[in-house]
C-alpha cells in the first residue's frame, strides 16, 4: 500500500468497501454488523478532518493575510477570487438548466413512483422546508449581521460557521499588518508554528484515509434504498452526473487556457482531495486535504492557498448550484409545471446567491433548494421526489465543489503571479532530511 500514489490507495479502499458491503448484505446479520462495526471508523476519520478544519482556517488565514503586508494586495486577491466564484458559479447553474431541459428526466417519473417517493421521504422533506422557513424570515441583511461573530470561541465551536471564523481570522490579520513590524514579530511566529503544526496532522490523518473511506463506502451501499427507488430515479441521476461531469471539464479548461497547466498536472494533483470529497461529502472536512493538494501538488504559494481556499469552501458551491437547477426543473417537470424562461433567470440568481449562504457540511443543499423552489413557485413538497438519491449525488457535487476551489486558487495565483512549481513534503520528511548522529 505504501508504494501505491495516495489516489490509488483511496480508491482501492473504495472500491474493497462497496465489495465489503455488498458481501455483508448478503446475510440477515450483515448490514448491522456494518452500521455497528465499521461506519463507526468512518465517522472517526470524518471527525478528524472536520477537528482541524476551523484551527487550520484561522492559522492560515491569520498567516496568509499578514504575509501580504499590504492591505491593497488583501482587496486585489479578495476581488478577484470573491468575483471568479461567482463567475464560475453562474456558469455551472447554466450548464444544469441547459442539461434538463434537453433531457427532460422529470418527464420519466410516472404518477405511482411520484406517489410512493412523497409517501416515503415527506418526513425528510418536511424537516428541511421547516429549516428553510427560518432562514426566508430572516430580515434581508441577516447574512451580512451573522458574518460577524459576538464570540469568536462559539464561533470556533461550530463547523457550520465557517463564515464567522474567516472573517475573525482576516479581522486579526489586518491587525497584524497595521501594527509595527517589531510587535507583530512573536504574534506571527507562532502563527506560522502553529500552522505548520496543523499541516503535519493533516499529513498523519491522511495516513487513516484509505481505511475511512473504506468504512463510510461500505456504510453508504448498507443503508442505501431499495434498488427499484434508484431506477425510478435514474434519469434524474445521469443528468445531475452529466451536468456536474461537464462543469469539470469547464474547470479543465480554464486552468489549461489561463495557467497553462495541462489537465493530467490538474487531475493527479487534486484527485486524492476530490475522492475524500466524495467520500465525506463535505467540503469543510476535506478543506485541509485540498489545502495541502493545491500548495504543494499544484504549485500555488501558502499565502494564496491560505485566503482562498477557506473562503471557496464557504461561499464556492458551484455542484451544489448545479444540483439545485437541475433538481428544481426536475421536480416542476414531474408535476407537469412548464417554467419560463424569466422564472428559470430567477433560479440562476437564485441558485447563485443561496450557495453563498450554504454550509459546507453534507445536506446543507437540500435546505437552500427549498428557498430555491420557492421563488420559481414550485411546490417544495416536491423535495420528497430526489431524497432517495440524495446522498450519493451530493458526494459527486461535493467532489465539484472542492475542484472548483483549486481551479479558482490556481486562476488567482496565477493572476498576482504566485503559481510556481509543485514542492511535496511527506508526513516523515523531517526524520528523512534529519543528519544522522557520528
Amino acid at each position: 500500500m505504501k508504494k501505491l500514489a495516495l489516489h490509488w490507495q483511496i480508491l482501492l479502499g473504495m472500491l474493497v468497501g462497496v465489495l465489503f458491503a455488498l458481501l455483508m448484505i448478503q446475510f440477515d446479520w450483515g448490514p448491522k454488523f456494518v452500521t455497528d462495526w465499521i461506519k463507526p471508523f468512518g465517522n472517526i476519520f470524518i471527525n478528524a478532518l472536520k477537528l482541524i478544519a476551523v484551527p487550520l482556517i484561522l492559522a492560515s488565514l491569520i498567516k496568509g493575510v499578514s504575509d501580504l503586508k499590504d492591505i491593497s494586495k488583501l482587496s486585489k486577491m479578495g476581488g478577484r477570487t470573491i468575483g471568479t466564484y461567482i463567475i464560475t458559479t453562474v456558469i455551472a447553474v447554466s450548464i444544469g438548466l441547459t442539461v434538463v431541459n434537453v433531457i427532460k428526466p422529470g418527464k420519466t417519473i410516472k404518477e405511482e413512483t411520484r406517489n410512493e417517493l412523497m409517501d416515503s421521504y415527506s418526513g425528510d422533506a418536511s424537516s428541511k422546508i421547516a429549516d428553510a422557513e427560518k432562514q426566508k424570515e430572516a430580515g434581508p441583511l441577516q447574512a451580512l449581521e451573522d458574518l460577524v461573530p459576538s464570540n469568536i470561541f462559539n464561533a470556533a465551536s461550530d463547523n457550520g460557521n465557517m463564515l464567522q471564523v474567516i472573517f475573525f481570522a482576516i479581522f486579526f490579520g489586518i491587525g497584524l499588518i497595521l501594527i509595527p513590524e517589531e510587535t507583530a514579530k512573536p504574534v506571527k511566529a507562532f502563527f506560522d508554528g502553529f500552522n505548520e503544526v496543523i499541516l503535519k496532522l493533516i499529513d498523519l490523518i491522511m495516513l487513516a484515509a484509505p481505511y475511512g473511506v473504506f468504512a463510510l463506502l461500505a456504510a453508504l451501499v448498507v443503508e442505501a434504498p431499495s434498488a427499484d427507488l434508484f431506477k425510478a430515479l435514474g434519469m434524474y441521476g445521469i443528468t445531475v452526473l452529466l451536468g456536474l461531469g461537464l462543469m469539470i471539464g469547464v474547470y479543465i479548461l480554464i486552468v489549461w487556457v489561463f495557467t497553462k497547466k495541462t489537465p493530467k498536472f490538474f487531475l493527479n494533483g487534486i484527485s486524492p482531495a476530490q475522492l475524500l470529497a466524495f467520500s465525506t461529502s463535505s467540503s469543510a472536512a476535506t478543506l485541509p486535504v485540498t489545502m495541502e493538494r493545491v500548495e504543494e501538488h499544484l504549485g500555488v504559494e501558502e499565502e494564496v492557498t491560505s485566503f482562498v481556499l477557506p473562503i471557496g469552501a464557504t461561499i464556492n458551491m458551484d455542484g451544489t448550484s448545479l444540483y439545485q437547477a437541475v433538481a428544481a426543473v426536475f421536480i416542476a417537470q414531474a408535476f407537469g409545471m412548464n417554467l419560463d424562461i424569466a422564472t428559470q433567470l430567477g433560479i440562476i440568481a437564485t441558485a447563485t446567491l443561496a450557495s453563498i449562504g450554504s454550509a459546507a457540511v453534507p445536506g446543507a443543499g437540500m435546505v437552500m433548494l427549498v428557498i430555491v423552489l420557492a421563488q420559481a413557485g414550485i411546490p417544495e413538497a416536491g423535495l420528497a421526489l430526489i431524497f432517495a438519491v440524495d446522498r450519493p449525488l451530493d458526494m459527486c457535487r461535493t467532489t465539484v465543489n472542492v475542484t472548483g476551489d483549486a481551479a479558482v486558487s490556481m486562476l488567482v495565483a496565477k493572476s498576482v503571479d504566485k503559481l510556481g512549481e509543485p514542492h511535496v513534503r511527506d508526513w516523515d520528511d523531517i526524520y528523512k532530511n534529519k543528519p544522522k548522529e557520528q
